[in-house]
Formats: structure tokens, sequence, C-alpha cells
């Protein structure tokens, strides 16, 4: 019925009074939390990674999910006078990144969640060194060609093909029937040539005769299976008129480009016996021929439709937390709030931040962001300073693990603990300062001045004799 153990709660920089106490009365009233401890999540994901040294002084840099702050940390304590907030994070990225796929496909919407364009932003996007130079090549095509990101989005075969409409049906049977009539030419012209090349030897057999070369005749005659002269003439009259009925159809289909039902060669060996025109699949039973025919391209490629070319959305959308102007926000961008903080110490303590900037978060984890924080640092530094730029060990758990390591070994300690106690007689609001928290301002707030409800009494002067208006006091 309660939470018997010690809590550490991470709170946003500059926490306001009425959030934390609404908290407070949360885990004291509700859970009866011993005792809590509030913290500042990138502070301790920045003591987490600079354990070394008690006393750090640097600018911590936290991107989130929702918003990005700015932290000067001067020997291990938060300066909260100086801290700033850009409303940019993780959101505004994916969201960005939604828009601009949707406005580019947009017959995929369903396809474009806001899951989806979470795990594209992680997996595909950077930031580059100088934005419009990455811009520049951009506009090459050989560039465009060889970093553009292809990604296959998911679809259905059979629904798909459901829901061909009718036209585009029509148009597949005029195209089935289309292809029946060539593969009726096409065999036709075989067989037109068998023909002619079986006319060829009986020719050549019955000049054997016309020679009086009778034993190579008689010869050829029982290799052909006939008997005598008479049914080799027969048989080449016939095989003739074929051949010339074959000739006249060949070139009539070479006239008539219109469809037309593919008709059958009639002969001994007709291959396209019992093929009708309304046959759109063909047995596995085919002629070496038509296997070698090409296939007819379909007319719309459903999976290369439902593709979607990744290429200046990559740089695109990491750059907001550099310019928020891309989105439409009236903000400064990260550099601009860093280049604001630093102008507000002194020359030695400015260069003593510099030399630990640390990076946290899990907007900071594109790739080239260091680079990039290092090239903003060297425009906006002095010439010949120097600089530090660390990205977290894990900019996703260190705050976890910070705040665990802190929890650990502070447990027995007082220090940074409000415990039930110090709740009911200081107030939800109260705040024990330690290494990773924010600094505690007690607002006090005016007593209030109350009505007197006694009827105004009347006094009368000398000169009120005079005057019949009395004066009124309350």
């Amino acid at each position: 019925g309660c939470v018997d153990y010690p809590v550490v709660f991470t709170e946003a920089p500059c926490t306001p009074l009425h959030v934390r106490q609404m908290v407070s009365e949360l885990l004291f009233e509700c859970y009866r939390a011993p005792k809590v401890s509030f913290g500042i999540d990138a502070l301790y994901s920045f003591c987490h990674n600079n354990q070394k040294s008690a006393l750090n002084t640097g600018l911590v840099v936290s991107s989130g999910y929702h918003c990005t702050h700015v932290l000067p940390v001067l020997k291990g304590r938060l300066d909260a006078k100086n801290c700033k907030r850009i409303n940019i994070g993780g959101f505004h990225a994916v969201t960005y990144l939604q828009r601009l796929l949707q406005l580019k496909y947009p017959g995929h919407l369903s396809a474009i969640t806001l899951s989806r364009m979470e795990e594209i932003l992680h997996e595909h996007c950077y930031v580059p060194d100088d934005y419009m130079e990455e811009l520049q090549k951009w506009r090459c095509p050989d560039y465009y060609e060889e970093n553009v990101h292809k990604m296959q989005l998911p679809f259905s075969a059979k629904l798909l093909a459901s829901a061909v409409p009718s036209e585009e049906k029509q148009e597949r049977r005029q195209q089935q029937l289309r292809r029946l009539q060539e593969l009726n030419a096409r065999r036709r012209e075989e067989k037109l040539q068998q023909d002619q090349e079986r006319l060829d030897r009986l020719l050549y057999v019955q000049e054997l005769l016309e020679d009086g070369q009778v034993e190579q005749f008689h010869k050829a005659l029982v290799e052909l299976n006939m008997d005598s002269a008479e049914e080799l003439q027969s048989y080449i009259h016939k095989l003739g008129m074929a051949v010339e009925q074959g000739r006249q159809r060949v070139l009539g289909d070479a006239i008539d480009s219109k469809p037309q039902t593919p008709e059958a060669v009639g002969g001994e060996q007709d291959d396209m016996e019992g093929m009708s025109e309304m046959d759109p699949i063909y047995s596995e039973e085919q002629t070496e021929t038509e296997k070698v025919t090409p296939n007819v391209q379909t007319m719309f490629n459903m999976a290369e439709y439902h593709q979607m070319y990744l290429g200046t959305e990559r740089i695109r959308v990491p750059e907001i937390i550099f310019q928020p102007s891309l989105i439409g926000e009236d903000q400064a961008g990260l550099a601009e709030a860093m280049l604001y903080i630093l102008d507000r110490y002194p020359q030695e303590v400015q260069q003593e931040l510099v030399q630990n900037v640390f990076l946290t978060g899990g907007n900071v984890m594109y790739p080239g962001v260091k680079g990039r924080m290092e090239k903003e640092l060297l425009q906006m530094r002095p010439f010949g300073s120097t600089f530090q730029v660390s990205l977290a060990s894990n900019p996703v758990l260190d705050a976890w693990h910070g705040a665990s390591s802190w929890g650990l070994q502070n447990a027995e300690c007082e220090e940074g603990w409000v415990s039930r106690k110090d709740y009911e007689e200081m107030g939800g609001e109260y705040l024990k300062e330690h290494v990773a928290s924010n600094c505690f301002a007690d607002i006090h707030l005016p007593k209030p001045t109350f009505r007197s409800s006694a009827p105004p009494v009347i006094q009368e002067t000398e000169s009120d004799s005079l005057n019949p208006v009395s004066a009124v006091q309350s």
C-alpha cells in the first residue's frame, strides 16, 4: 500500500514551484514515500560522465523529445539565472519529417506514421558541418544517386489486384489478345518455314527422277515412306498449296494491325489446338519457342509505386535544432543560444565553460552533431582560443544511470533529500539542493489586507459648518 524506499525524481530546469508541490503531495500523501530527491536529468548525465571531479565547470546541452536546454554549470552547481530553453526537440523533427514525406508522397498518407518516421529519423538522418554547402552537393545528380536512401513501404498485391478497375481489366484483356495474335503469327512463320523446307526436299527427290537417277529416287521414296511417284506428286501439290496459303496469312498479319481472334495454322502438326482467345493462363507444356517469347510488361509497378526516396530530407530535418525558422518557429537556434549565454560571463569564465561542452539527450544522436558543434564554437570563439566538445556515452540512458548512482551513493545521508517531516513543515515546493538539482528560491507572498466592515465615520470641522457637504473617512 505504499512505497517504503527513497525516490529520486527528475524534473526540468527551473521547474515552477506549484509543479513540484503537486508531485511532492502525490509522493508523500498517496505513495507515502519516506524521502524524495529532485534533480535535473541533464545534470545527472553530466555527473555520470564526469565522475572524476565533483566540482565540474561546463556547458551542458540537453536536447530531448520536446525541448532543448542549455545549462551553464559553475564549479559543480547550476547557474539557474542564465539557463536557456529552446522549444525544439525530437518530436518536432519527427512531425516535420512526416509533413515533408506526406507532401512528397500524397498517395501514402496512411503508411507515413509517426512511429515509422521516428525510425527513419534515427537510421537515415545526419547533421552536416555546413548546411548550405551540403545542399549544393545534393544538387549534383551523381551525388544524389550515391546518397539517396530508398525505402520500400509494405503493400498487398492481392488486395491491389482485386481493386483493379474495369477499364484496366479491359486493357489487360486486349494485351492478352495481342499477345496471342503475335504468338500465332510467329508460329505461322515457323510452320511456313518448315513446310517450305519439306517442299524443297520433295522437289529435290522429284528432280532425281527427271534426271534419270532411278535407284537414288527409289531410296529417297523409301526414306519418305512413299510407294510411287504419283503419291509424291500429290503430296508436292498439297504442300505447295499449304505454303502459298501460309505466305498469304503472314502477309495479311503484317498489313492488318488490328487485334484479331487468333487462329491456329492448319496442318498435320498444329500446336495451337485447344488455345482460345480467352485463355489468359498457359500450361507448363509449352514449346521452346513460346518460352523464349518475352512477357508483356505490366503497365503499373506497384512495388515501385510504394517506394520512398529520402534525399535532402536527411539533412533538412535535423537542421531545425540550429535553424528553428525552417518549421516556422520564431526562436533562436542552438548556436545563438550558446553565444547568448557565453556573452553574459567574463572572458575567463567563458573559457572555462567552453572547455567542457557536454551533449546529452536522444536528439543529439545524429551522426555529425559533434563536428557541427565544434564548427559553431570555432566561429563564435575568438581566434586562437581552445574548446572541447564531448558526447555522452549513452545520451538516452546516462540520465538514469547518473540518478541511480547518485541515489545509491547518498542513500544514507540527508543532503539532497526532502523527508516527510520537511514536507509537512516547509511545504510541497521545498527543495534541498545537491550537485544535480535546481536552485531553491522560496517565494514570499505578501500578507492579504482585509477591508474593515465598520461604518464610515463622519467628522465635522469648522469649515464643514459653512459647507453642507460633510467629509467621509473610512
